[in-house]
């Protein structure tokens, strides 16, 4: 198994859920280590399981799901950031522990509108390192699933970083950058189309 490619997949899989950390920091008045935890195991959790889910299923079901997952990234990802804006607005004056706006319900969506991608990278991954048993396969979620922990948990903390020199302006930040990973994801699938016409 090639454990470089691996590392890279696991990576390149976490940098919508990073942002969407680092989105997240931004959005809090203050970042606690419980928080930073939950955000990290969410996104952790999904990204793992969807790329093992997309296994189970086979060639068929992920095909289906192909064509749309650039769709339901940039739908929800796109209501989340809005929402988001909107709430910094409500909030503006609002005391500090009641402007949390990153409940379970927001942080499950962005778990499942980041990891959608990671659903048909589950497809492709044996023939990708090598991975033709169940075992190296958990091994292989595993991996990306620690490596997305790990990246997401410090990006709250970054996120934060940039909170404060945005002052005021964090939570529409935030809700800017999730609109942009939702645009982002949809544009590399049809960028991806277009150069694969033949």
């Amino acid at each position: 198994m090639d454990y470089i490619s691996l590392g890279g997949i696991a990576v390149g899989l976490s940098m919508d859920a990073l942002a969407a950390s680092i989105a997240n920091g931004t959005a809090v008045q203050r970042v606690t280590l419980p928080f930073a935890l939950k955000v990290g195991i969410t996104f952790g959790v999904f990204q793992a399981f969807m790329p093992f889910l997309g296994w189970a299923l086979g060639t068929a079901g992920a095909g289906l799901l192909i064509h749309i997952e650039h769709w339901l990234a940039l739908l929800l990802l796109t209501y989340l950031g809005i929402q988001m804006i909107l709430e910094s607005r409500e909030n503006a004056h609002c005391p500090p522990k009641q402007c949390l706006t990153v409940g379970k319900k927001t942080l499950l969506i962005q778990a499942v509108a980041t990891s959608i991608d990671a659903l048909a990278t589950g497809i492709i991954l044996p023939a990708s390192v090598g991975i033709y048993s169940m075992h190296l396969m958990l091994f292989s979620v595993s991996l990306i699933g620690v490596i997305t922990f790990v990246l997401c948990f410090a990006g709250v903390y970054l996120g934060r970083k940039f909170g404060t020199l945005l002052s005021g302006h964090a939570e529409t930040a935030g809700g800017i950058i999730l609109i942009l990973i939702g645009i982002k994801i949809f544009a590399e699938h049809i960028f991806h189309s277009v150069m694969w016409i033949p």
